[in-house]
């Protein structure tokens, strides 16, 4: 039986940090999965109309990307996705899974990376992995993307864990709470005096670049030196981390564990 690796993520147009992040994230999967063919998709159109329209570049949906693999014979589809929480994003994915599983004998989907508990004690590490050495009165702020839909309470979560534990971190969202205007008050009265900015996305694209590194007067740099805070943005997607690369993996890997159960 033929298998596949579908490796889908919201995508990006910025090709070096495509490079340092999902194609990363792509081939520590094949690695792993060394017995199936691998395969990308985005869920953002917007990415794979630009990629089309400047760089001739074709990237498919998911439900381009099923399609295909349906068409090409593979029976065996083993799908991870990238993306932080389990939102709108991910649920696009779920649902072209749920909608094309009959052209399949197996097609199997890795959840997102903020699944379960134990993926916040985890990805928590991986970040203390990647955190610069800090004096008393410096902080790392990650930023995230924020979402209308529910799972948006990840981000609030994840800072609520990181104060529980002592790690001096504070997490915020673009989109969605927790805000910046109450991350720097929260600074101002522990009487922090430098910030380092970290993107709390797959990529360094265009939220981490213009939303928190950029000089533009409503980014999070600009709002954190205006409130009297230094602040050093580091352009470093999620998937440059190793630990978070691999839980991506494990994800996979209980996916398809699970299935061979439920099969047996």
């Amino acid at each position: 039986m033929k298998k596949a690796l579908l490796v889908i993520s919201f995508g990006t147009s910025y090709h070096d940090t495509c490079t340092k992040n999902i194609v990363a994230c792509e081939e520590q999967l094949g690695r792993t999965f060394a017995d199936r063919d691998r395969f990308r998709a985005f869920t953002s159109g917007m990415i794979i109309r630009k990629l089309k329209n400047r760089d001739n570049l074709e990237i498919d949906s998911p439900a381009q990307a099923l399609l295909r693999l349906a068409k090409l014979g593979y029976q065996d589809v083993a799908v991870q996705s990238l993306h932080v929480i389990n939102g709108d994003e991910y649920e696009k994915i779920s649902r072209e899974v749920q909608a094309h599983s009959h052209l399949f004998q197996r097609l199997v989907l890795g959840k997102a990376l903020l699944s379960d508990f134990n993926d916040y004690e985890l990805l928590m590490s991986a970040l203390q992995s990647q955190m610069p050495a800090l004096e008393a009165d410096e902080r790392v702020v990650f930023m995230g993307h924020g979402a209308s839909h529910h799972a948006f309470s990840a981000y609030a979560c994840l800072d609520h864990l990181m104060a529980a534990r002592q790690i001096p971190a504070r997490v915020g969202a673009v989109e969605s709470y927790p805000e910046i205007d109450l991350i720097v008050r929260g600074l101002l009265q522990e009487k922090v005096r430098k910030v380092h900015l970290m993107p709390l996305m797959l990529v360094a694209g265009d939220h981490a670049i213009n939303d928190m590194a950029s000089d533009e007067e409503d980014s999070w740099k600009t709002q954190l030196q205006e409130a009297g805070i230094e602040a050093q943005p580091w352009l470093q997607g999620l998937g440059e981390n190793p630990q978070i690369r691999a839980m991506f993996v494990n994800h996979l890997q209980r996916a398809l564990e699970q299935s061979a159960e439920v099969a047996a």
